[in-house]
């Protein structure tokens, strides 16, 4: 069993940044991969970007590459988004995941546990 708290969500300008953080307790020692995805009412969960826990790999979604930048910090097993040059399109609800499954992985059914949720709002 793994818990996911996120925090740092909030309203920003468009062109501004923010950082999410999403701490993990529990049975930590099996989380291989750690990922963030995003839902707006009406259309599915997307992905925004993955890292692996072991050696820090990340991955992202076209459309916020260059823009946001994940991070770990394995001692405080907790992962950060960063996003910059926020967007009004990145509205959304941002939810932090985590995979015990080896490598890394970008599909939302690969995660087992899943965040509280975190809303961003983006204002033009």
């Amino acid at each position: 069993q793994v818990q996911l708290v996120e925090s740092g969500g909030g309203l920003v300008q468009a062109g501004g940044s923010l950082r999410l953080s999403c701490a993990a307790s529990g049975r930590t020692f099996s989380i291989y991969a750690m990922g963030w995805f995003r839902q707006v009412p009406g259309k599915e969960r997307e992905f925004v970007g993955s890292i692996n826990w072991l050696d820090g790999t990340t991955y992202y979604a076209d459309s916020v590459k260059g823009r946001f930048t994940i991070s770990r910090d394995g001692a405080k097993n907790t992962v950060y988004l960063q996003m910059n040059s926020l967007k009004p399109e990145d509205t959304a609800i941002y939810y932090c995941a985590a995979s015990i499954r080896p490598g890394l992985v970008v599909g939302a059914g690969a995660y087992d546990y899943w965040g509280q949720g975190a809303l961003v709002t983006v204002s033009s």
